[in-house]
């Protein structure tokens, strides 16, 4: 969607991008931290005034939910891996290899947006992330479930906390070849419990 951004000074007035505004503040936040972002350095890196910023996106908080939700839908999206006829033990081994390459990406934001910004806690922010967390663990595990793989609370909790390790590794600095390794090693592991479930449900 663009928008225009009405100035008082003459010419047309300029237009802007919204997904494009997102993407900006996507990587601000995710190199700096939402609370060493300001509304001032979103405008100037967006190319837009403060009223045009809030009357695009409301508030702050508000643009931070948006660059969750578009960090989640095209960094690493579930949609694309969680599909149905897909195998489990497929979707969940592309899903983590996707994550560790995504989490090395950028020598200035490495690790997961959404992940690293939960640890924030109680605060609004870690609030908004943690809640994107949860529910990207809940589209997986109804995933598990329709796919009828046993004990799927189980399945997701091991990918939760794999993507955790992993976006803490490349925070530390690993490499992305290190962490594809984790994630395949990771996957073969999910291979055989889920092997082995199967196997103790007949």
């Amino acid at each position: 969607m663009v928008v225009n951004e009405i100035k008082r000074s003459r010419g047309r007035p300029r237009e802007f991008s919204l997904e494009d505004a997102v993407q900006v503040g996507q990587d601000l936040f995710h190199e700096h931290g939402y609370e060493n972002v300001s509304v001032a350095t979103l405008t100037e890196a967006i190319g837009i005034t403060a009223p045009s910023f809030y009357s695009a996106f409301g508030s702050k908080g508000a643009f931070f939910r948006d660059a969750l939700q578009h960090y989640s839908a095209t960094v690493v999206p579930l949609d694309r891996f969680l599909t149905p006829g897909n195998s489990p033990q497929a979707a969940l081994r592309d899903m983590l290899t996707a994550a560790a390459r995504a989490y090395a990406a950028h020598p200035r934001r490495r690790g997961c947006f959404i992940l690293e910004h939960a640890k924030a806690g109680t605060t609004d922010w870690g609030s908004e992330a943690s809640k994107k967390a949860g529910q990207n663990r809940e589209r997986m595990l109804s995933f598990l479930k329709s796919s009828g793989t046993p004990r799927p609370a189980l399945i997701a909790d091991y990918v939760s906390v794999t993507m955790l390790g992993l976006s803490a590794a490349a925070r530390e600095g690993w490499q992305e070849s290190r962490l594809i390794d984790v994630a395949e090693t990771s996957a073969r592991v999910l291979d055989q419990m889920m092997g082995c479930e199967a196997q103790r449900s007949h």
